[in-house]
């Protein structure tokens, strides 16, 4: 499985942290923005890792940094097919990944300590999907709203 990593500019040292422990657990990493400066975006950066993860989605994950993290979390979440969400404990990633089959995480550089997000990482990497019936269904759901608006 291939890591997507990308953070803007307040995410970067987090970022680099959080690759080289994804790596230390044997996971493939690809940085979407190795160079940061004060100019970056992080719509641009999180989107980007986000197509990454939509294009195969079986094999991929990704873990986009910023700030507040909600920004890059926003930004993932409007590409077809992403389930992002914004990491706050391993409880919560556990919840994501096992009943909404999350496949993009996003953390607050400003608010979270290294240790915290590699303890939500390893949640995040090893815990399955369920594929309960009433999860499925409602994933479902959510595929048609970003379908909408339909035309016929």
């Amino acid at each position: 499985m291939v890591i997507y990593f990308g953070a803007d500019h307040r995410g970067a040292f987090l970022k680099a942290q959080l690759a080289e422990f994804a790596k230390s657990l044997g996971y493939e990493v690809f940085d979407v923005h190795p160079v940061n400066t004060p100019d970056d975006d992080y719509p641009d950066i999180a989107s980007t890792v986000a197509k990454k993860v939509a294009e195969d989605p079986l094999h991929g994950r990704g873990i986009v940094l910023c700030g507040s993290g909600a920004g890059a979390d926003i930004a993932a979440n409007k590409v077809k097919g992403i389930r992002a969400v914004l990491g706050l404990n391993p409880d919560q990633v556990f919840d994501a990944r096992h009943d909404d089959d999350a496949n993009v995480l996003a953390f607050a550089s400003n608010f979270t300590e290294a240790e915290a997000a590699e303890s939500m990482i390893r949640v995040f990497l090893n815990t399955p999907f369920s594929g309960e019936e009433r999860f499925v269904r409602r994933i479902n759901k959510i595929r048609e709203i970003e379908d909408w608006p339909r035309i016929v």
